[in-house]
């Protein structure tokens, strides 16, 4: 067998499910243990169900600080806790100043405060082993009630329902890395889609926990690889497959633009700033309802049925991509 080396982007999906799975039972105080599709940890303590998750950015180097609180925070709330506390590690690269420092740390706590967390340690140091700024985050929650939701909770029957267009976060990434190629593209468009990580911003936090309010079964926030990942994710984490209505896909019109420029397509493109979230399918449209009184774009994409796998459908092929097409395009 040839050892060859690894594209860059997420580690293939065969390969990291061998990584997670071990001989050792969990432990019993470890309620969800690391999954595929997964997007945190439940340890339970005295004090209810402490929700733990880890992300590192890694595609950009605009505003990481800002970026990193956002997408960890969207990973806690997820599963139906309040983002709270967060550490960092964040690595710079030679040539790196004093504004250039405070300005990360600025946009941090800009965020923290935006999600109602704070900044509870870390790490930072200047680095000859970056090019650009990294910071790799770590956000915890906490459910008193001990209660918290899976991705792996969708049950047959049920109705996934996207909250907010995709993909939001590869748009604002894509305007920002790779402007220079974009000549063909009006400026307003790329304007908007640099702003994107603002408006119409990342955070999935308050539709996550208002998901959960009205009785989701499972909740995902779709990131590498993006929209077709997440619903890859979401059906195998869950034990189900998907059937997706295609044409009911919510896309936000910089990113359609500039993938198209690019080369990209944008089922691939990383996509925090929307929610997946399955509810059964007799309380879908009060869900719905609820979500998009509270200001929320919403539809219902796919519903979940028995077997394995997602397909589409109007019969396309529906790919799974396990490497972000952001890696491609940026890296190649």
């Amino acid at each position: 067998m040839i050892d060859r080396p690894l594209a860059a982007g997420k580690l293939p999906v065969t390969l990291l499910r061998d990584l997670l799975s071990g001989d050792t039972p969990p432990p019993p105080e470890l309620l969800l243990p690391p999954a595929i599709g997964e997007d945190a940890g439940v340890i339970q303590i005295s004090g209810g169900a402490l929700i733990v998750a880890a992300d590192p950015v890694t595609l950009t180097g605009s505003d990481v600080g800002a970026h990193a609180v956002m997408v960890n925070a969207n990973d806690v709330a997820v599963m139906g806790a309040r983002p709270r506390w967060f550490l960092c590690i964040v690595l710079l690269p030679l040539g790196t100043t004093e504004a250039d420092v405070r300005a990360l740390f600025h946009g941090l706590r800009v965020a923290l405060d935006s999600v109602g967390a704070v900044l509870v340690g870390g790490h930072t140091e200047v680095t000859a082993s970056v090019t650009q700024p990294v910071v790799a985050g770590q956000m915890l929650g906490l459910r008193e009630d001990g209660h918290f939701v899976r991705t792996g909770g969708m049950q047959e029957g049920d109705v996934v329902l996207q909250v907010g267009p995709a993909p939001i976060e590869g748009a604002a990434v894509l305007a920002r890395e790779a402007r220079e190629r974009l000549v063909d593209v009006d400026t307003e468009i790329i304007e908007r889609a640099r702003d994107a990580l603002r408006n119409p911003g990342i955070s999935v936090v308050n539709p996550s926990l208002r998901a959960t309010e009205l009785g989701a079964n499972a909740l995902h926030d779709p990131t590498e690889g993006g929209l077709s990942a997440g619903l890859f994710e979401l059906a195998e984490a869950s034990g189900v497959a998907l059937s997706v209505t295609a044409e009911a896909v919510l896309w936000f019109e910089p990113a359609t633009v500039i993938c198209k420029a690019l080369g990209a397509d944008p089922w691939g493109v990383l996509a925090s700033g929307t929610l997946l979230a399955a509810f059964p399918k007799r309380y879908t449209h009060q869900a719905q309802a609820a979500l998009e009184a509270d200001g929320y774009s919403v539809a219902a994409i796919a519903h979940a049925e028995a077997g394995i796998g997602v397909r589409r459908l109007d019969g396309l092929e529906f790919r799974r991509y396990e490497r972000d097409e952001l890696s491609r395009i940026l890296i190649a």
